[in-house]
């Protein structure tokens, strides 16, 4: 893996925020920045034959576009190396191309010009999940710092380097990581059955603090909340994330269909959080010993 953060801009304001966000975070894990901008050429993927005007323009507005980019990066952390690339060609495509073999990707929750018709879909739901290293979406201003990080956990190994990523950020950033892990209740017990309600508290409680333990020794100097609570888990990590500077959670890394690689709980919080949020793809990474 290349140690270059890629960030996608395409001109909006959303862009930008994720260029700034994509500065600060080249400058904590000290790496280079790579802006990419993609000219889109062939909208919906119908080929159309663009006068030489029209395509000049294109291209001039991307350069311009880069250019404010590096502008940014300057001026938000100028020892931060910055690069600038210019592609044609569809936006998740390039982007996943770019960011394959990248320390992380990052790009803006929605977009316009070369991101055109992106609500939250064409473009973040087409990378996150998508690409091996980190997939980080930004929504949300970064003026403001809550000195949290929240990430989701499930007990499963798929979440182990969601976790990996959510300590180094704590880490980096000096901040207390608090780790969600949301539970239901059995359908049976849902439906009436009897149980030992406390005996189960107690089992799940066990499950998040045995899957964190590892990494709380790995990491001792990051203070740890550890939050389990019988919730809907999309609801949880999206209250979660309105008093974090980011969410970090796991995505399954089974599949080129985005709706299987990402899972209901990342999708969901995709659509619903309105903080910024990682989502980190699923590998054979193994836990700390």
């Amino acid at each position: 893996m290349s140690d270059v953060i890629v960030v996608g801009v395409d001109g909006s304001k959303p862009g930008f925020r994720a260029v700034a966000w994509a500065a600060d975070d080249a400058f904590r894990l000290h790496v280079p920045l790579r802006s990419v901008c993609v000219v889109e050429t062939w909208p919906y993927q119908v080929p159309q034959i663009a006068g030489p005007e029209w395509e000049e323009s294109l291209i001039t507005n991307a350069r311009k576009t880069l250019a404010e980019a590096e502008e940014i990066v300057r001026e938000r952390q100028p020892t931060v190396e910055v690069s600038a690339e210019l592609m044609t060609g569809t936006p998740a495509a390039a982007l996943r191309a770019q960011a394959s073999d990248a320390t992380e990707l990052v790009v803006g929750s929605r977009g316009l010009g070369g991101f055109a018709g992106a609500v939250l879909g064409s473009v973040s739901m087409n990378v996150a999940g998508q690409v091996p290293g980190p997939v980080v979406v930004v929504k949300a201003e970064t003026a403001t710092v809550h000195g949290e990080i929240v990430v989701g956990l499930d007990g499963s190994p798929a979440c182990e380097p969601a976790m990996a990523y959510a300590f180094r950020q704590a880490e980096l950033r000096g901040s207390r990581l608090r780790a969600v892990y949301a539970w239901s209740l059995p359908f049976a017990l849902a439906a009436g059955f009897s149980c030992d309600f406390e005996a189960l508290r107690e089992a799940n409680q066990h499950v998040a603090e045995e899957q964190l333990a590892p990494w709380r020794e790995r990491c001792p100097q990051v203070k740890v909340i550890v939050d389990v609570r019988r919730a809907h888990p999309v609801e949880t990590l999206a209250a979660a994330g309105d008093r974090a500077d980011l969410l970090v959670v796991g995505s399954h890394g089974r599949s080129a269909v985005g709706s299987i690689v990402l899972g209901s709980v990342s999708r969901g919080v995709l659509h619903h959080a309105r903080c910024n949020i990682a989502v980190v793809r699923a590998h054979e990474t193994p836990t700390p010993a």
